[in-house]
């Protein structure tokens, strides 16, 4: 029996993630990811990932220390940057940058090297904007944890505190989520016995694809569509009726409302800055559900954590070309994680592929 895209096939154990689709719920190595997104911070979670717990203050501190101290982008990463083609999205950037990290760690991927390639990443994008001529260069900071670290250098202004929570809560809940697309590429990539940032490199191509990592881009042009429509329910309806994919509704796993989705609307009812953007989102949320409810009986069609997650970059007033490199800056940890969970007990992957071509007498 085939199963394409190996849908619903077990192929390996982790330790990292569980998601039930049914009950809508994700679990971060035992603890629920709405909980940590309130509760810990971006450091913390990044710890309980690589480690598999919690840290004690010491040991925070001592991986706050870490991250302050690997800031510096080195002079061979600006001069790759500043060679690349200016056509070039974010994205490549991230990833042509990644490739060419040189690594710490010349035997197993280490946390070092994990925390390495996480916070050289805003660095990167700061000085490709600054290539680009869209903002000075900004200054590196130890003062600043790495989330108001990642405003700080991608906007070139101080952070505001409530922007800054908002964006924690974002990129808690975006840094793992199980065997998608980008965290398997990267599994694969480790199952060879490569190093990690070839591992990530894989992973990041696999993010750039519109089917995984461009959501809250199509969100905000949805939401856009709405805020000039004289009847947004038949706009909707219309939309559904002609097929198109309402982007940030409905998710292949959870057949209820996403955990992620639902923590993110806490956050931003209560720090919103623009009501009228706010309450458009509610709008639209509502009569879409409706809608798909009407034309897609039975489905489970709800809010996923890309519909918020486009709501709070706006509230961040960010660039929307900064949207799926914000999601990578996040989910590098998980992608790190697991390539370190991969080669504690690594078994090459080398699925099958039934061959339905020609066969020519010899």
């Amino acid at each position: 029996m085939i199963y394409k895209g190996l849908k619903g096939v077990v192929c390996t154990e982790t330790k990292l993630s569980m998601i039930d689709g049914e009950r809508g719920q994700l679990i971060y190595a035992g603890y629920p990811a709405k909980n940590l997104s309130k509760e810990h911070s971006f450091e913390e979670v990044a710890y309980l990932l690589w480690y598999g717990k919690l840290p004690s203050a010491n040991e925070l501190e001592d991986i706050k220390k870490k991250f302050k101290e690997a800031r510096t982008l080195p002079d061979y990463l600006k001069n790759i940057i500043k060679n690349l083609p200016k056509r070039l999205e974010m994205l490549d950037v991230i990833r042509t940058v990644t490739s060419s990290i040189e690594l710490i760690s010349t035997d197993k991927p280490s946390v070092d090297d994990a925390v390495r390639i996480t916070t050289l990443i805003p660095s990167a994008i700061a000085y490709r904007l600054y290539c680009l001529d869209k903002q000075p260069f900004p200054d590196i900071r130890k003062d600043l944890d790495h989330v108001a670290y990642y405003l700080y250098m991608v906007t070139g202004r101080e952070p505001r505190g409530e922007h800054v929570r908002a964006l924690e809560t974002y990129m808690i809940l975006t840094m793992e989520h199980g065997l998608n697309a980008s965290t398997f590429s990267a599994r694969v990539t480790a199952s060879s016995e490569s190093d990690l940032a070839s591992a990530i490199t894989s992973a990041i191509g696999t993010m750039k694809g519109p089917l995984h990592g461009g959501a809250p881009t199509g969100v905000l042009e949805l939401l856009n569509e709405a805020s000039q429509s004289n009847d947004i329910h038949q706009m909707i309806q219309e939309k559904v009726e002609r097929g198109e994919k309402l982007m940030g509704f409905g998710h292949r796993v959870y057949k209820t409302l996403d955990p992620r989705a639902i923590a993110l609307k806490d956050i931003l009812q209560q720090n919103k800055q623009d009501e009228d953007w706010f309450d458009l989102a509610i709008k639209v949320e509502d009569i879409a559900v409706n809608v798909l409810e009407d034309l897609k009986p039975g489905r489970g069609l709800y809010t996923n954590v890309e519909y918020y997650a486009a709501a709070v970059m706006k509230e961040l007033k960010l660039d929307p070309s900064l949207f799926t490199s914000t999601f990578t800056a996040s989910r590098v940890i998980g992608w790190t994680a697991h390539v370190m969970e991969q080669l504690e007990d690594n078994t090459i992957f080398r699925p099958k592929a039934e061959y339905v071509g020609p066969v020519f007498a010899e």
